[in-house]
């Protein structure tokens, strides 16, 4: 794999708009490679309205409207002077079979990680997540997380494969540290008394802005391995009404990447974006949000070297 095929700077906005950014389709894990962007187009743990198996597709179309920028604002460099992306490509598991998902996922999110890689995961519903932690933790040990979403995703209601209640099973199997998970843009109902994660709700969060934000979840993190997990629907409908559970009152994108770009310097080891359901979108705002979140996420690592 050459120099020229890493950096995605040649594509333009409207030919083979197929890979995130641009970067090579490849399943190579050589030592070029820093970071590994994956889809999951798996939709059948939702609880709401369908449609996110289109997620990655969405997102990956979007992210051809944001080739153009060499160095991404407000960064002084270019990604690929910082770090070097593949897409991966989809994951294509059994239709209908939840296990096989679960099995897939973990054997090539173990496979991107062990080898050293920085992992982006392009969502697909939120369930897909749990897999993801396992796969994580089992080589970087129990995690602390951060979660932006409008919903804390930890019911005890419903078992099995469903996207609102992945981190009830995560610190029962070992996961993720409660007390080192920290939730952001929370605005609907959960169990105040006995939460077991820190929440700073959207309210809080709009209200008290992205300094006291970032000192909070820096303080609830430390320097222990981290996983960042977006649920689109973090952010309010107005700038990402494609999705299966909107909530209003949410983040605005700008706030959102602000906080992002603030968490520089903490011990990322794997991110993902989250429930963006194209066919619900306008104008394709979701899929774009999605799209510079995830760049974003690249950046913020690439900042950190």
């Amino acid at each position: 794999m050459t120099d020229a095929n890493l950096l995605g700077r040649n594509a333009n906005t409207y030919t083979n708009i197929f890979t995130f950014m641009g970067f090579p389709l490849t399943r190579e894990l050589d030592d070029q490679v820093d970071a590994v962007v994956m889809g999951v187009p798996y939709d059948l743990a939702t609880s709401a309205r369908p449609g996110t198996r289109y997620g990655p597709t969405g997102i990956r179309q979007a992210a051809a409207q944001l080739r153009w920028e060499e160095k991404r604002w407000p960064y002084t460099f270019a990604l690929a002077d910082r770090l070097r992306v593949i897409d991966y490509g989809d994951l294509d598991f059994d239709l209908g079979k939840h296990g096989h998902m679960d099995e897939l996922v973990l054997a090539e999110a173990s496979k991107i990680l062990s080898a050293g890689k920085m992992l982006l995961t392009l969502g697909g519903d939120h369930y897909v997540t749990l897999p993801l932690l396992r796969a994580a933790a089992s080589y970087h040990g129990k995690l602390a997380l951060i979660h932006f979403d409008a919903h804390t995703d930890n019911e005890t209601s419903v078992e099995g494969h469903y996207h609102g209640s992945m981190f009830h099973h995560a610190p029962i199997e070992g996961l993720i540290d409660p007390e080192k998970t920290i939730q952001i843009g929370i605005r609907t109902e959960y169990d105040y008394a006995n939460h077991p994660f820190t929440v700073l709700d959207a309210a809080w969060t709009n209200n008290h802005g992205v300094s006291e934000t970032v000192e909070r979840i820096r303080e609830a993190v430390g320097d222990s391995p981290v996983y960042l997990s977006l649920d689109i629907d973090c952010l309010d409908p107005a700038f990402a009404p494609g999705t299966g559970t909107p909530v209003a009152g949410g983040l605005t994108s700008d706030k959102t990447l602000q906080i992002i770009r603030a968490l520089k310097g903490l011990n990322f080891v794997a991110m993902d974006v989250m429930e963006v359901a194209p066919a619900y979108d306008h104008a394709g705002i979701t899929s774009l949000a999605g799209a510079t979140i995830g760049l974003e996420m690249l950046h913020m690592i690439a900042a950190s070297k």
